[in-house]
């Protein structure tokens, strides 16, 4: 194989075989989406849902860790003024990219007409009860500098209970090991809740006021709950003493709603019988793996009248993953592990896919993660979102604005209904389930094929040939469902300025934009790999071994023998280039202040074109040392 790529027909003879080899792939490829997606009928109808009731304000707390003197109460359930609508302009009508009628693609898509599918929507399951209020809801979110902020307000919160009867507070801690940190912080500001409350009792008895007492028990969670106190106690010194014990978990589960419900099993009763409050602070930077019993940890709370309050991190924007950081103590060598951080809505509104892969950023939603949030609000308990850098955090954007401006970010705040009732909205309209339809069928972590190698490619070519041949056969076929991605969103760009929401336009546009732009980047992603293969470079360092695939500004212009191949030239590729940049800049328009502008920004920064790099990848990544123990957070 070797010698036809440095023949004059190299490119031309490859790109032929694989077209017509592209028959079996979109067999298989209807095949797959049969699978991957339920033959259910979907009942589309182009009304769409009531509007949902506005969500409270996300408040900014000043940052304050000193101890009051007196204290002023307020309710966990204050709702603060909604603000109005904000419109979005409309798209302008794009025709059918020449991408799209290429050789390349035209030859696969002649022998089959290859769709993402007669899509249908997968059942979600039994999502739990919907249920009633039965008492005052909480805040859907409170934006804080740092625990000791979130600690003042935990005070109010727990002296406002304790004017009424007494109170049982479990602490429940997330035992992972990126939570270490941050749980001597708490430890250290813990002492700020129990001497404002000392303030309180005092200003109770001198008013002549009811004040009742309070106890807290300690646990941690992770694969199970462990109690790191005999009983529930008043003794500061020994809460202190036991959230320094808080063990370290290394099984790598976060059953984060499965550790609720057994604190509110036990206490719950308890309270009961005694005539005390039960509230639960829950701590952690992850959403759990068991997010899916939210509505049976909200019936239990509901049950017990016990608010759920969480000191938490955003959710990564429209994504259910992010990764941490962790240096090897023995090598040096740094390690991403990856832990589950949203998304901020019940199912996620924007692409899973980056082009490639799944995503690897790490961009804020500027939300809680929806389960944590529902939970919150509906007990009638806070989401206390923790801002600022984390220092494990990862991946691109871990470090960019995590703050967006709250009045844009107040019209575009998630709907906090249970997951059932989310589905049955979003279905009822035309529009969104289009949108959801497309993000679902060009999802990588259930499509594994378009999954595209970046990085490890070899410098040996022979090597490099082989795996430039099987991801070559995958890029086809993505171009395939990238095309009918396009093609799908267009057919209701008419019903673009009609949805209500500005969430639901600003999906459709961001979506539309990244298949326009992703289908210039999957070109000339065959375009590199075909001409590295004619004519691979030396490596410049002689201590690199292997290349990878980065991003550029500069597209690579094809060869004379790629455009008679393909039918595709620099002009075109310009033209296509300038309709995804277009559409980028009105994202940024219509959504100026949030991820959706944020992430539009970074799309056009990264530019349309890839790039080989050469670099060193330690060996000990791939053969660990003995006694090499990676943790799982």
């Amino acid at each position: 194989m070797l010698e036809y790529f440095r023949s004059g027909n190299a490119s031309a003879f490859v790109i032929s075989a694989l077209i017509h080899g592209m028959a079996l792939l979109a067999f298989s490829f209807y095949k797959i989406t049969s699978h991957i997606i339920s033959n259910d009928n979907v009942v589309v109808e182009t009304v769409l849902a009531d509007d949902r009731a506005q969500q409270e304000f996300d408040q900014d707390l000043s940052l304050d860790t000193r101890v009051s003197e007196n204290l002023s109460m307020q309710s966990g359930g204050m709702v603060s003024t909604g603000i109005g609508g904000m419109a979005g302009a409309g798209t302008a009508s794009m025709a059918q990219a020449k991408i799209s009628e290429s050789e390349v693609i035209k030859g696969a898509s002649d022998l089959r007409i290859v769709t993402i599918g007669d899509i249908s929507i997968p059942g979600v399951g039994e999502m739990g009860l919907d249920l009633g209020e039965g008492h005052v809801k909480g805040e859907s979110g409170a934006r804080v500098e740092g625990y000791g902020v979130a600690m003042g307000r935990i005070t109010q919160e727990l002296t406002r209970m304790m004017r009424k009867e007494p109170v049982i507070v479990v602490w429940l801690f997330d035992a992972s090991n990126s939570l270490k940190d941050d749980r001597v912080e708490i430890r250290n500001n813990v002492n700020k809740i129990y001497e404002e409350l000392k303030i309180a009792a005092n200003e109770a008895k001198t008013r002549n006021l009811k004040y009742s007492s309070l106890e807290t028990m300690i646990c941690s969670f992770g694969a199970d709950v462990k109690e790191l106190l005999p009983s529930p106690t008043s003794d500061l010194p020994a809460i202190q003493k036991a959230i320094d014990a808080v063990p370290d978990d290394e099984s790598g589960q976060e059953n984060t709603f499965g550790a609720i419900q057994k604190v509110i099993d036990k206490y719950g009763p308890q309270a009961a019988r005694t005539n005390r409050k039960l509230a639960v602070i829950l701590v952690t930077d992850e959403t759990g793996d068991d997010s899916g019993q939210v509505e049976e940890t909200l019936a239990r709370a509901s049950r017990f009248k016990a608010p759920v309050y969480f000191m938490g991190r955003e959710a990564i924007f429209g994504y259910p993953y992010a990764s941490q950081a962790w240096v090897s103590p023995n090598t040096g060598l740094t390690h991403w592990i990856r832990v589950s951080r949203g998304p901020e809505t019940a199912e996620p509104e924007c692409l899973q896919y980056d082009g490639l892969h799944g995503r690897w950023d790490a961009a804020s939603s500027g939300f809680g993660p929806y389960a944590q949030v529902r939970l919150a609000k509906e007990s009638g308990g806070i989401y206390f979102m923790l801002a600022g850098q984390e220092k494990s955090l990862a991946g691109r954007d871990a470090r960019s604005n995590r703050r967006f401006d709250d009045l844009a970010m107040k019209e575009y705040e998630p709907p906090l209904v249970s997951a059932r009732e989310y589905v049955q909205n979003r279905d009822k309209s035309e529009f969104r389930a289009t949108i959801w339809q497309v993000i679902y069928a060009l999802n990588p972590h259930i499509d594994n094929q378009l999954n595209l190698k970046r990085e490890h490619w070899s410098p040996e070519i022979a090597t490099f040939i082989k795996q430039k041949d099987e991801n070559f056969s995958r890029c086809l076929r993505s171009l395939v469902k990238l095309n009918e991605g396009i093609v799908r969103l267009q057919k209701v760009e008419k019903l673009r300025d009609k949805e209500r929401e500005p969430r639901w336009r600003a999906a459709y546009d961001l979506v539309l934009a990244q298949l326009m732009s992703y289908r210039v980047r999957q070109f000339q992603y065959l375009l590199l790999l075909d001409q590295h293969a004619k004519n691979p470079p030396a490596f410049k360092d002689a201590k690199s071994n292997e290349w990878n695939i980065w991003h550029t500004t500069k597209l690579l212009e094809p060869t004379p023998e790629q455009v008679r191949a393909t039918k595709i030239d620099m002009k075109e590729l310009e033209e296509q280039k300038a309709k995804a940049t277009a559409m980028y800049d009105q994202v940024i328009k219509n959504h100026p202040g949030t991820p959706w502008a944020q992430r539009a920004a970074r799309e056009k920064a990264d530019g349309f074109g890839y790039q080989l790099t050469e670099r060193f990848w330690d060996p000990r990544y791939n053969k660990p040392p003995p006694g090499e123990k990676i943790p799982k957070f």
